[in-house]
């Protein structure tokens, strides 16, 4: 876990702090910024493995820090707002977010939520042994060693939880799943009531592999169940 650097963006000292002291007593290493813009420096020069980003921060949001980050690096993002809006979940995850929390929050289940994304991707990362690392389903291909997924050749721009996704559904073409169990097995835990991050990623990821994302024929609903690959 000590390999494992986390970036904390956070404009509250006092929750920078204690954010940073529970992740320090994790065994993580752990570097800080209170400002959008230097939250972009900070991570182009230590590269982390992981962000927690604050929606409402001086100079840059955590919009716009997230949006550009995630067309330079594939790192996990976990977003965190003061409101209880919808649309800044949806916006934070459309624009690349893996992740939201909603202050307050409990910090064992940050600390949950933060084990679990860094072990997705390293799991990502290196496919077990003897898996099949391509993956061709018509003109659809993913590539689990390359964490890259193309369409008709051309290279999909996948967040790190998108190509997580679309990997997990495509290992499991033709089999449904409910939004819970995709939480569970994507996201890597138990995820008690709002399920919207799933039925974001899902209307994201449609928007580049469908013809029609509107009336999807490969990521389809399987109504009062959740949703399926179809082979």
């Amino acid at each position: 876990m000590a390999d494992n650097k986390v970036l904390i963006v956070e404009d509250d000292a006092n929750l920078l702090e204690t954010l940073k002291y529970n992740l320090r007593k994790e065994g993580y290493d752990v570097v800080t910024a209170s400002d959008g813009e230097k939250a972009i420096e900070v991570a182009r020069k230590e590269k982390p493995d992981l962000i927690i980003l604050d929606i409402m921060l001086p100079k840059i949001s955590g919009f716009e820090v997230c949006r550009i980050l995630r067309k330079e690096m594939p790192v996990p993002i976990l977003m965190l707002t003061a409101k209880a809006d919808e649309t800044d979940k949806i916006v934070g995850l459309e624009i690349g977010a893996d992740d939201y929390m909603t202050k307050p929050f409990s910090m064992r289940e940050l600390l949950a939520r933060v084990r679990a994304m860094l072990r997705r991707t390293k799991m990502a990362a290196a496919p077990p042994a003897g898996e099949q690392s391509s993956i061709k389903i018509g003109n659809l291909e993913v590539d689990t060693a390359r964490h890259r997924a193309s369409l008709s050749a051309t290279v999909l721009e996948l967040s790190p939880k998108e190509f997580d996704l679309l990997a997990f559904l495509v290992k499991n073409k033709g089999l449904v799943f409910s939004r819970e169990q995709l939480l569970e097995k994507v996201w890597g835990y138990d995820y008690a009531g709002d399920t919207r991050t799933v039925d974001v990623h899902i209307r994201w990821l449609r928007q580049k592999i469908e013809t029609d994302p509107a009336h999807p024929e490969r990521l389809v609903t399987v109504r009062g169940t959740g949703y399926k690959l179809e082979g």
